[in-house]
């Protein structure tokens, strides 16, 4: 639990965003050259978190984005908050606590990635850490299928967050995210498949979606979701599709070279988003998505030079 008299709030005046992403943000520790762990001699430090991620890229876009979140009062959580400060963030609402540390994570070249998330200061928010968050006012606010994985303080955070908006005018935006590392289907599949009932936008990648729920085409996992008003699935290399209402639009992935794949879901829906915020049609928010995966389908790292 974050104690609230050791939690200092960053000292960043902002008006009102217009998008607020909320979710946790950990150091990545990566091998300078793309060799393993186990022999790797040169590392780096990059910030790695899908909410943040996709508030560095609607910052790119123009857009007003906030990214909300609890890191430790340490050099790890200070240089998570200033490089994405420094990228065009608005971090006004990010705290630090001194009872908890910042995650972190080691990208293992060939073996995926290494966690030491446990019992991070994001990992202890609880509802009532959202209280003074004006994400009702803002136009759209973005959650996550990685948050209430994290604890049970943290479902019950988005929960709150999705109770909370269901009463304001804010268009709730949810990205399924199934981390398998983090909890086993038989849990995340139900649990996430009730989330994404309640929201305004869904974003899924089609793989995951037969991994958590069974279905194998986009008009399964349509019919297994039909409450949100728009369902976006994403199909890797071969395109997205949207639903909305009784259409349904599909537009093809870009071809590009992939250097890897890590954050290009991350950038294709805030490419996406900046469309909708933009009242782009069906198709033109699709092709912006894509356009953004292809930044980082193309770059060794989660957020490229943007």
């Amino acid at each position: 639990m974050v104690d609230s008299g050791a939690v200092e709030q960053t000292a960043q005046t902002t008006t009102q965003p217009e998008i607020i992403s909320i979710g946790e943000t950990m150091v990545l520790i990566t091998p300078t050259v793309a060799e393993p762990l186990e022999t790797a001699e040169l590392f780096r430090l990059e910030t790695g978190g899908a909410e943040s991620n996709l508030a560095v890229h609607l910052s790119a876009l123009g857009h007003h984005a906030a990214w909300v979140s609890h890191l430790g009062a340490d050099a790890f959580g200070r240089r998570v908050e200033r490089q994405l400060r420094e990228r065009g963030v608005d971090t006004s609402l990010v705290k630090f606590s001194d009872d908890a540390p910042t995650g972190f994570y080691f990208k293992d070249p060939g073996n995926g990635v290494i966690y030491h998330r446990a019992g991070s200061a994001a990992s202890a928010m609880t509802p009532n850490d959202l209280t003074d968050v004006p994400f009702e006012q803002a136009a759209l606010t973005h959650i996550s299928g990685i948050t209430p994985s994290l604890s049970v303080s943290c479902n019950a955070l988005i929960e709150s967050v999705i109770d909370r908006a269901k009463h304001s005018t804010t268009t709730l935006s949810f990205d399924v995210n199934y981390r398998a590392a983090l909890w086993p289907v038989s849990e995340a599949g139900p649990t996430l498949l009730a989330l994404a009932q309640q929201c305004d936008i869904v974003l899924v990648g089609l793989d995951e979606a037969e991994v958590l729920w069974g279905t194998t085409t986009p008009d399964a996992v349509r019919a297994l979701l039909p409450d949100p008003r728009i369902l976006v699935i994403k199909d890797g290399d071969v395109g997205a599709t949207e639903f909305s209402g009784d259409d349904r639009v599909f537009v093809p992935a870009h071809k590009v070279d992939v250097v890897e794949a890590v954050g290009a879901g991350d950038a294709f829906a805030a490419g996406y988003l900046s469309g909708y915020l933009a009242g782009s049609t069906a198709e033109q928010r699709l092709s912006l998505g894509h356009d953004r995966a292809a930044l980082v389908l193309q770059s060794t790292t989660d957020l490229p030079t943007l």
